[in-house]
């Protein structure tokens, strides 16, 4: 979190020393904390300057940020209750006790600002994926230029030791790449030539030259980077809470401290004014809400550390809320749950040849980049002409039509073929298949598999303890889809969606979910935006490198495990389960305390103790949200 951030987090809490140094601060308590000591040495005449010397230099920044806020119309901050509660001690000649205040305010505050620091520890380790440079060869020398100045389309080279700056293609070289800042995965990436190689990786091993894809800016680093710097933007319900809780709850003890100063020596006779007040200084310490405003968004700010180390990207602290309530979540198939792998296991033509039939179909799936296209053409293996490809047009959901040597090619699924009145067989088989037809006449079809990943079957198993039901949503036939998942133990499943229809899918659950509860929608990234967006929470699945994947979804995964999906479910529950014991501990003790206070139980020693100490333990409470 930059210091922006983190200033908006703390809204009703100042710290004094992020703009100070270290050393400057320990100085300025250690000279207090002498002082506080000389001054029950020296006479009553000298002890007064000797105390108040003390208290100016441990107190002057908290003074001066209350009356500055003052002016802006901030005036019920934690400067302002504790300035107010020392002045009055000093007012009532409790000199040793407004220094004492003043001193264990600001050790409590360095101990504060350390526990902050070390939740940034956690984002600054994944800032170090930003790469200072990248490698430009001129006059057979390599030079280092500014990433931000290489244009797309230039030629960059890395060696061994160093970050890949910008997401491009591999043309010359292989390596071992360590893309565990990028993915969270510990185990090494072998890349070669053809390969996509994505910025923020460290070549281990080897010697590439890329051709970059991207500029820098649109790079999956940058992306990534500019993603979790904004992640406290978003805030989430419980935070908007506290925010809200402290605009209030702030002026309501500083007019019941006022109430308990004056009002209670009118009514009771023989009490006197300078015991109430002293209660009712002593009740202001108390009161200072620093272990909410900070700790709350603290706790979410580490869980959304935590889950970056293990790969996985949460844009706000409200979506950790969202995942941590799951009543459905939904699943697309092809490259979510499935490899996206395809490969082209028979061909079966009608009144052509196998090759004439592949040939076609390759040439017709030339210009996309879906994966069973990229299957096709790979089964195929030749280069492809393009001047034998007229018109080409990608109908959604469906497939494509094209004009291949003037003869119209339908290559699809069975709705295509079905638009167009083309008499075929439908297949009876679970895996994926593409009719193909000819100038009106039915040509055949291809069998294409796909491979469910390693880790799906248990991912699922895990999500069904953790929500109500798991459904399937696919584009793909319906014996491929009910294959699927059968295999994999899911609850409900729905085949040959348009995206339109999943999104209207997705809206028929959504409106069948429980009560504050969220419905997740877990796809590729790619051509599940509008459902991504659509969810309570969005996760893309397998989204390395993916613009759009980045751009519709709430949480990014940035390997193609579904593992992944329990965990940060877990990991978001967890961190809710961590913030609301903070939020009981706090207001318990404060309310417990404030009473002890107004019956005279607590004195202002004991005050400043009670209010540090619980920050304290609320904010090291909330970095237990890193280490989940």
């Amino acid at each position: 979190m930059d210091d922006h951030n983190h200033t908006k987090c703390c809204t009703h809490c100042s710290h004094s020393h992020n703009n100070e140094n270290k050393s400057i601060t320990f100085i300025r308590i250690f000279l207090s904390a002498i002082l506080f000591i000389s001054g029950y040495f020296i006479s009553n005449n000298l002890s007064f300057v000797i105390f108040l010397t003390a208290y100016a230099i441990c107190g002057y920044d908290v003074i001066y940020r209350a009356i500055k806020n003052i002016f802006k119309g901030k005036i019920f901050d934690e400067n302002f209750l504790m300035g107010l509660a020392t002045i009055g001690a000093i007012g009532i000649k409790e000199y040793p006790e407004a220094v004492m205040v003043m001193i264990l305010y600001q050790i409590g505050e360095s101990f504060q600002d350390y526990a902050v620091e070390k939740s940034r520890k956690s984002i600054s380790e994944l800032m170090n994926i930003r790469p200072d440079y990248a490698n430009i060869e001129k006059d057979g020398k390599l030079i280092k230029v500014n990433p931000t100045k290489v244009a797309i389309g230039s030629i960059i080279t890395v060696t061994t030791g160093e970050k890949i700056p910008i997401d491009g293609t591999v043309i010359s070289g292989k390596a071992i790449l360590d893309t565990s800042a990028i993915t969270g995965e510990s185990i090494p990436k072998k890349i070669e030539i053809g390969d996509n190689a994505i910025s923020g990786c460290i070549n281990l091993d080897g010697l590439l030259k890329i051709k970059t894809q991207k500029a820098f800016g649109e790079a999956t680093v940058s992306k990534i980077l500019k993603l979790v710097e904004t992640a406290g933007e978003k805030k989430a319900k419980t935070e908007k809470f506290i925010t809200k809780f402290a605009k209030y709850y702030t002026p309501i003890v500083v007019i019941s401290a006022l109430f308990l100063a004056f009002i209670p020596p009118i009514l009771i006779k023989g009490t006197e004014f300078s015991d109430w007040i002293s209660r009712a200084l002593t009740f202001l310490v108390i009161s200072c809400p620093c272990a909410l405003v900070i700790s709350v968004p603290l706790g979410f700010f580490a869980g959304i550390a935590g889950a970056s180390k293990r790969g996985i990207l949460i844009k706000g602290s409200s979506f950790i809320e969202t995942l941590s309530k799951p009543d459905t979540i939904v699943f697309d198939k092809t490259g979510t749950l499935t490899k996206g792998i395809f490969k082209v296991t028979s061909i079966k033509p009608e009144n052509i040849s196998k090759e004439e039939l592949l040939e076609i179909c390759a040439y017709a799936e030339n210009y996309s980049s879906h994966p069973i296209s990229q299957s096709i053409k790979e089964a195929y293996g030749k280069s492809i002409d393009i001047n034998k490809i007229q018109e080409v047009k990608e109908i959604s959901g469906k497939g494509i039509i094209a004009n291949i040597e003037n003869k119209i090619v339908l290559i699809g699924n069975n709705k295509l073929l079905d638009e167009f009145n083309i008499k075929f067989n439908k297949i009876d088989t679970a895996e994926t298949y593409v009719y193909t037809a000819i100038n009106g006449v039915y040509a055949g079809y291809i069998i294409i598999s796909d491979e469910i990943k390693e880790d799906a079957a248990s991912a699922i198993l895990e999500l069904k303890k953790l929500a109500r039901q798991i459904i399937m949503l696919s584009g793909d036939n319906k014996d491929s889809t009910e294959n699927t998942a059968k295999r994999l133990g899911i609850d409900k499943n729905y085949s040959q969606l348009l995206p339109e229809n999943k999104v209207e899918k997705l809206e028929e659950i959504i409106n069948e979910k429980r009560d504050n509860k969220s419905v997740i929608f877990v796809g590729d990234g790619i051509n599940d935006a509008p459902v991504l967006t659509r969810a309570d929470a969005g996760i893309a699945m397998g989204a390395l490198g993916s613009d759009a994947a980045i751009e519709a979804a709430d949480i990014v995964i940035m390997d193609d495990k579904p593992s992944k999906i329990p965990e940060a479910v877990k990991i978001s529950k967890k961190t809710l389960y961590i913030i609301k014991e903070n939020i009981i501990f706090a207001i318990g003790i404060k309310i417990l305390f404030l009473l002890l206070g107004a019956l005279g139980f607590m004195t202002m020693w004991g005050a400043v103790f009670a209010d540090v100490g619980v920050a304290l333990i609320a904010i090291t409470n909330s970095l237990r949200a890193l280490r989940i």
